[in-house]
């Protein structure tokens, strides 16, 4: 079967809630030792996990949704049914000072797992980044997500930064630091 990338313009699907769950058999743990005069060490290594980690829309207090009112310019693009469901999204908006355009979210269907959709989606952000002329788009992902990690690096995404307590106190210990990937652009467009 062929998908096809389109348009969800936001006067349509404004506030349609994206069900993202996610599963993991593994997470990327942090040591850090303090920073001082001399420096510091960071270590982010891939382990099992004891149990499977699951994160559901219900445990958190704003589940996922297109063009949430924070992402002033966000465009959406996906895969929807022909009954007019929404299996597969990207949503990318515009950070004008730094001249990135941030992937505010990107959801695959299980149905449609697998079968390139993901690929489809990021490069539309790459097109729409190249489009802009912007140098880069950056994205935010947890310590836990090690699939959607996998993906990203395989995209061409690198490590841009991460944030040990942006979610609780205890984000180490929880096994869900946020982690920032961004993909890079030359001044033409091209890969760098």
């Amino acid at each position: 079967m062929q998908y096809e990338i389109v348009a969800l313009p936001k006067e349509q699907w404004k506030g349609t809630v994206i069900p993202m769950t996610t599963r993991s058999d593994s997470y990327y743990d942090f040591e850090i030792k303090p920073l001082n005069s001399e420096g510091c060490t960071v270590s982010i290594v891939r382990k099992p996990a004891e149990n499977e980690i699951v994160h559901t829309p219900e445990e958190y207090d704003f589940p996922d949704s297109l063009y949430q009112d924070r992402w002033e310019g966000a465009e959406a693009y996906g895969v929807v049914s022909e009954a007019g469901e929404m299996m597969a999204c990207i949503e990318v908006c515009p950070e004008e000072w730094s001249n990135r355009l941030m992937v505010t979210e990107l959801w695959v269907s299980d149905e449609l797992r697998g079968k390139g959709i993901g690929k489809m989606l990021m490069d539309k952000a790459k097109e729409v980044a190249r489009c802009q002329k912007r140098r880069v788009i950056t994205l935010e992902t947890q310590s836990c997500n090690t699939n959607a990690i996998g993906f990203y690096l395989h995209q061409g995404f690198e490590l841009i930064g991460f944030d040990t307590c942006c979610y609780t106190n205890n984000d180490i210990g929880r096994r869900e630091v946020r982690i920032n990937l961004g993909f890079f652009f030359h001044r033409d467009g091209r890969r760098r």
